[in-house]
């Protein structure tokens, strides 16, 4: 059969495209499996052989030229990175971007300038609306639990001064390091207080509901997902990532309860949650919107995110009523994965932008922190135990979720 005539950009130049694409997968909070299997289809596309390598800091990839004898151009980048965040609208623009230059619509000079206008720093009015979406994400939760006013309040107030920390530290290195210990402070000084000298608060379930946006429960399930996926490396370093930052916020939380308590100032306490039904659904779509703008998602995409994590959150709760919990969560994470692989077929657009926000209030991120906090506040190991317990039982459910949804509809595209 007559050999196809070779690609018109150079091999540096397809390497160099190739390499800058796989870096930014990574840094828009692409998972391991996810990312090698995207790299390799483009490679493929520009007539290159790549071999990926992925990890939550950085990448490994070896090339080749197929059309050249083995061995004889082989090049391989080392690309060091910090560990990704979501950002759903630069992995459109990206698998767009991808996705053009390889059929030709683009050529490779074209994608690169393409890839570098993503660069461009947010406004302010995107500044203002992510330090919004942090204090609606913590009411929005604390409705879904179905806490008093006060609590809501507290809860919403503690959120926007750690939206304020998060965009302080962002720029600021040595800061970023200790800014998961450095918001759990704040929330727990401000919870503590208003328990204080405002009135009694459900100060636990207050606290985690401020620091709902910080937790880690995404990267618990990526974790989990990748090393059912073999990738044990990545797998296992993500997973010591997440529960590191459980252990900041932890240790920031009960330094400011320590010292408070020291100081002399007793915290009301109480166990309640009074609200009717109503609040619930409000606060379910509050808690959709602030997702939508804290995972970045182009305006467009707005009605898919929100509508993917309210269905997410009704399966997993009508569900959870009527079989139990672990199903619920099992059902809603085969569901939203199923309806996520669809959306990449159907629309040629990332299944991540119904995938992600569909399972993000499934996620075991604030039952791993109350169950830390609980083991510390307590010294009980058989509370922390059961606590533990029900983390694992929330991953086991994702994860199946997860892998028997791409059984039901299997992903044509790998994001």
């Amino acid at each position: 059969m007559p050999s196809s005539p070779p690609h018109p950009a150079s091999y540096a130049q397809r390497i160099a495209f190739v390499a800058e694409m796989a870096a930014r997968l990574h840094r828009y909070g692409t998972t391991a499996q996810r990312l090698e299997a995207a790299i390799t289809a483009l490679s493929q596309r520009l007539d290159l052989e790549c071999e990926a390598w992925s990890n939550p800091t950085g990448l490994i990839l070896s090339f080749s030229d197929p059309t050249r004898s083995p061995g004889s151009v082989d090049v391989t980048r080392v690309v060091r990175l910090p560990p990704g965040e979501n950002d759903l609208h630069k992995l459109s623009e990206a698998d767009r971007i991808a996705d053009a230059v390889a059929a030709g619509n683009l050529t490779i000079g074209q994608g690169h300038t393409a890839l570098r206008t993503l660069d461009r720093e947010p406004s302010g009015r995107a500044q203002v609306m992510q330090v919004l979406a942090f204090g609606l994400a913590a009411a929005g939760v604390a409705g879904l639990w179905r806490l008093p006013w006060l609590d809501m309040a507290t809860a919403a107030f503690t959120g926007l001064l750690i939206g304020l920390l998060a965009q302080f530290t962002s720029h600021r290195p040595a800061l970023k390091e200790a800014g998961d210990a450095l918001a759990g402070l704040i929330a727990g000084t401000v919870v503590t207080m208003v328990a204080v000298v405002v009135g009694p608060l459900n100060l636990n379930t207050v606290v985690i509901a401020s620091l709902v946006v910080l937790l880690p429960g995404m990267s618990l399930t990526n974790a989990m997902n990748e090393l059912s996926s073999q990738h044990w490396v990545s797998g296992t370093v993500r997973f010591a990532g997440a529960l590191t930052t459980v252990l900041k916020l932890t240790v920031g939380a009960m330094v400011a309860v320590i010292l408070l308590d020291r100081l002399g100032l007793e915290p009301r306490v109480r166990a309640w949650r009074p609200q009717p039904e109503w609040v619930e659904w409000l606060s379910m779509g509050v808690a959709a919107f602030a997702f939508a703008v804290l995972f970045k998602a182009s305006r467009r995409d707005y009605p898919w995110v929100m509508g993917a994590a309210i269905c997410g959150y009704l399966i997993s709760r009508y569900a959870g009523n009527a079989w139990g919990s672990p199903a619920g969560i099992f059902l809603s994470a085969m569901a939203l994965t199923a309806a996520g692989n669809g959306f990449g077929r159907w629309m040629q657009r990332p299944g991540a932008v119904v995938r992600l926000p569909g399972i993000i209030m499934l996620v075991p991120g604030s039952a791993s922190l109350r169950g830390l906090l609980t083991l510390i506040q307590q010294q009980d190991v058989g509370v922390g135990q059961s606590a533990m317990l029900t983390v694992l039982n929330i991953i086991m459910a994702l994860v199946a979720g997860l892998l028997f949804g791409n059984l039901l509809i299997p992903a044509r595209k790998n994001l």
